[in-house]
């Protein structure tokens, strides 16, 4: 079993990563964090046909815990946006720290406006002490860059969008 006291640290935790959802199982009990968005979280136990939710005020991290049949499931506006204006995504292939450049005083490998090919470098996932070069694999130009450097990222999360030519 869970002690609260852990549950809240590990939604605290969840609410400065990019990550949308975590999963635990510990002696027969799972646990569920999920963030549709930023001001709910999912607790689920393990007892059969039992499920607890837990929304989640950001700013107390306090849990109100409740007995419900299932959970609203968010959709992405902005993933939606995307699809539909032909845009391609270059998305992370592991989970890592995203770098805009070589090492802190260098420039950015691309930006917004920058004009790739297929084999051109746009960013560095650091993964496990490993640096991996991330390349375009399409030819266009950069449209946005969708994230931070030095921000946590998650396998398959959109970094860059790219105007294909």
């Amino acid at each position: 079993m869970f002690k609260l006291s852990e549950i809240k640290e590990l939604m605290k935790l969840m609410d400065q990563t990019s990550l949308q959802e975590l999963e635990i199982e510990n002696e027969g009990t799972r646990l569920l964090i999920r963030k549709p968005n930023k001001t709910e979280s999912v607790v689920v136990t393990s007892a059969p046909l039992q499920q607890t939710y837990a929304p989640v005020n950001p700013q107390t991290a306090a849990p109100a815990l409740s007995v419900q049949a299932s959970v609203p499931v968010g959709s992405n506006v902005d993933e939606q946006k995307e699809s539909d204006s032909g845009l391609h995504k270059i998305v992370s292939p592991m989970v890592g720290t995203f770098y805009e450049a070589a090492s802190p005083g260098s420039a950015p490998f691309v930006s917004k406006g920058s004009k790739v090919s297929d084999k051109t470098a746009v960013c560095i996932i650091e993964a496990m002490k490993l640096m991996n070069e991330i390349e375009a694999e399409i030819k266009g130009e950069i449209v946005e860059v969708l994230v931070q450097n030095g921000q946590l990222v998650e396998y398959g999360q959109p970094l860059f969008l790219v105007k294909p030519e």
